[in-house]
């Protein structure tokens, strides 16, 4: 038969030793401390009836409607018999609460308003009247039903909301795959489009300076002007596509996104790379919002490699300046700088896009006499001026 059954969990184990321990103990006590002289002695069929009433909520998870019937009878069946009261009536109650809490609503409201009928139809067909114990049970068990009908109602709404919420969350994972779906779409078009019409003009226009080579002289080199003008143009467009899928290059995060106390790393980088590095960090350091801190990490980390990759430099400066309202960040080099306005490449228009995107600004041109400078501006997070006077720190990072 034991193995017929499913083991108890650890919580119903418990609760049968508890609800075991209260009745077996109540009889005790109220036997040797205030016998009732009109008491019957439990032994042994009250014990019995507490056995049936406390051993059933060992699967009160598995066999619910089964444990409890048995459970709520050999309580009933207890109290009119005349054995000593007690806490025996503590099953019912976990068994009903249990019922109602778990959705067996109609079972439990049955077996509760049942109890109280059986009770008070007993002491009016034996006494010709009600105990006022008797007429009590109808409160706590309307009680004890209410109380398991608004947790199990909390419990749905509970459920429902985190349904709607996953839903949500699944409609606008939906809605952002549909969109950059049709954002690829569309760039493929647009590269389909440039790729078939410029190259096709191109193979065209190179037949002909192949057939016009030798007799045309003049002709074939129109048509090598010509593929010369449409193949900037195709590369012109294709960069410009391209620059839109950049960001898809980056790699997802898996640490903390990077701040301005992380800068000290990418100067020690730098060192390592030959270049000799300064920072300076002026103002009162304060407490960056997460997008603020990986812009102006983000800012520095481009400076630098530009230093490294193409200035030529000996030494760059790093600059980091904490303003009543904004950061500011500099960064200048000793390199050959540019010739003329630099060209507005990936690190560049990275960087402006990032300052951008928490309303800041980054300006970056050639220095008199050589040298590059980056400059970026970003805002703060708005919130209480520092008390401290601001003060110049010049310390490496």
């Amino acid at each position: 038969m034991a193995a017929l059954l499913p083991r108890p969990t650890r919580t119903d184990a418990w609760l049968t030793a508890i609800l075991l321990l209260l009745s077996l103990g109540s009889i005790f006590v109220i036997t040797l401390v205030d016998p009732v002289a009109t008491d019957r002695d439990p032994w042994p069929c009250g014990y019995a009836l507490i056995l049936a009433a406390c051993l059933p909520v060992l699967w009160r998870r598995a066999f619910p409607c089964a444990a409890a019937a048995v459970v709520v009878v050999a309580a009933t069946v207890y109290y009119p018999l005349g054995y000593p009261d007690g806490l025996v009536m503590l099953c019912a109650a976990v068994m009903l609460y249990t019922l109602v809490r778990h959705g067996y609503r109609a079972f439990g409201w049955t077996l509760g308003i049942g109890q109280f009928l059986a009770l008070n139809v007993y002491e009016f067909v034996a006494h010709t009247s009600f105990r006022p114990e008797a007429v009590g049970v109808i409160a706590w068990v309307l009680v004890l039903l209410c109380t398991a009908e608004v947790l199990r109602w909390r419990d749905d709404y509970q459920e429902a909301d985190r349904q709607r919420a996953a839903e949500a969350e699944r409609t606008r994972e939906e809605e952002l795959l549909r969109r950059a779906s049709d954002e690829r779409l569309r760039l493929a078009r647009d590269v389909h489009d440039t790729v078939a019409h410029n190259i096709s003009l191109i193979n065209v226009q190179a037949g002909t300076a192949l057939y016009l080579m030798e007799s045309e002289p003049e002709r074939a080199a129109q048509a090598l002007a010509t593929i010369k003008r449409t193949s900037k143009d195709t590369l012109s467009e294709l960069r410009s596509i391209l620059g839109v899928l950049r960001a898809v290059d980056e790699a997802a995060p898996r640490s903390p996104v990077p701040g301005v106390e992380r800068i000290d790393e990418l100067v020690e980088g730098t060192r390592r790379g030959g270049v000799d590095v300064t920072a300076q960090t002026t103002g009162t350091p304060r407490h960056l919002p997460a997008s603020t801190g990986s812009a102006a990490y983000r800012t520095v980390q481009e400076a630098l490699t530009n230093v490294v990759r193409h200035s030529g430099a000996s030494h760059a400066h790093v600059r980091i300046a904490y303003g009543p309202s904004a950061l500011e960040i500099e960064v200048t080099d000793d390199g050959h700088g540019t010739v003329g306005p630099p060209v507005p490449g990936n690190g560049i228009t990275g960087m402006a896009e990032r300052a951008a995107m928490v309303g800041g600004s980054v300006d970056a041109h050639p220095l008199e006499g050589g040298g590059f400078r980056v400059r970026a501006r970003l805002p703060l997070d708005g919130g209480d001026r520092p008390s401290a006077v601001p003060h110049d720190e010049t310390r490496p990072l």
